[in-house]
């Protein structure tokens, strides 16, 4: 048992290769001598979250919502400012030397722009290998471990000895997967996979990606804006704004019965792909996104709710578990609900 960051006791599940409780990442605005004090940019702001072995979690919300800091705090790139990430029962705030080296071989990342994140200088071969000379491999079993990874990916080893302005955008995600897996990780953070992709593209490399995870039973934590790639490769959906995880659940519950008023605006957004369901009214979500420097009072999303009351503009709510897979952050779930409607307007224009 560890102590989390609201005097509670935490206990480790088996099942759960990442563990989030209450984590806070804030960082600190310095607003000058004149004004005085200090702001603070709470960009992930008491998330818990559990991630099962062989799952695959997609990280939805708009831009400036928190997805990429999460990522890299989990990713131990920056420390937490309250409470811990626990990875396969390690708590990385206290996890020593060597454990820390074993997290780093067990959990890899795929950047959102693979050609950025290649050295152009470099060869293919030269760039799978890097990490395995860091932690010590032979070059001659290191560049046999690379030619392997490179077939994992489904491309060619004559491709080993090309530079990265000699391939196109899908063969540049290939190699920064086989890169990724070159070290036989148990977790896969991908930010953004298929952004920068073709449409065709973005099926074959999601496809591949599928084909990984049943192969070497990874787990996946996918992060995009792209609502349609989530409802095709993820078994479950986390939603977040501005710093808050508002929704998580399976993702056929998330996308066909959503709880949250903002995963409806979200959801609702997405493009419909069924010609059939393009007549339906869809609900409009108003206002504009927030600012993690300024943050509304209570629950963050209340300016825009079309049901907020009294009560979420005073309290901050908690997350509610609908059942032992879906949790929601909603004051219209708990005993005592919204409290007084605030505003007619805001109900009518939602509807």
């Amino acid at each position: 048992m560890k102590e989390n960051a609201k005097n509670e006791t935490f206990v480790h599940d088996p099942e759960n290769v990442i563990e989030l409780d209450h984590l806070k990442k804030y960082f600190t605005v310095n607003k000058g001598k004149l004004k005085g004090g200090k702001q603070y940019v709470k960009a992930v702001d008491d998330v818990t979250l559990n991630i099962k072995a062989g799952e695959i979690v997609g990280l939805v919300g708009e831009s400036g919502s928190g997805k990429t800091t999460l990522a890299r705090v989990i990713l131990n790139l920056t420390k937490p400012t309250d409470s811990h990430v626990v990875f396969d029962g390690v708590n990385l705030s206290h996890a020593t030397k060597k454990q820390m080296k074993d997290f780093r071989t067990e959990v890899a990342v795929v950047f959102q722009d693979p050609a950025s994140n290649l050295n152009p200088r470099e060869t293919v071969e030269s760039s799978i290998m890097r990490p395995l000379i860091i932690h010590g491999m032979k070059k001659a079993e290191a560049k046999e471990r690379a030619r392997k990874s490179l077939e994992l990916v489904k491309m060619d080893e004559r491709y080993l000895y090309s530079y990265p302005h000699q391939l196109s955008g899908g063969q540049l995600q290939r190699i920064a997967i086989a890169r990724a897996l070159v070290l036989d990780p148990k977790v896969m953070i991908l930010d953004e996979p298929t952004s920068a992709l073709d449409i065709s593209v973005q099926a074959q490399v999601l496809n591949l990606l599928l084909e990984l995870q049943e192969k070497m039973h990874l787990t996946y934590l996918v992060i995009t804006h792209d609502l349609n790639v989530i409802r095709y490769i993820s078994d479950k959906i986390a939603v977040m704004y501005l710093g808050r995880l508002v929704e998580y659940g399976p993702t056929d519950d998330v996308i066909e019965n959503p709880k949250h008023p903002y995963t409806r605006g979200l959801m609702s957004a997405s493009p419909i792909l069924n010609p059939h369901d393009r007549d339906k009214e869809k609900y409009i979500m108003g206002g504009e996104p927030g600012s993690l420097i300024h943050l509304p009072k209570g629950c963050h999303f209340n300016p825009r709710c079309p049901y907020a009351g009294e009560r979420c503009m005073q309290e901050t709510p908690e997350n509610v578990y609908l059942s032992d897979s879906h949790q929601v952050t909603c004051f219209m779930y708990d005993e005592k609900g919204v409290g007084e409607k605030v505003s007619e307007e805001k109900e009518v224009s939602a509807e």
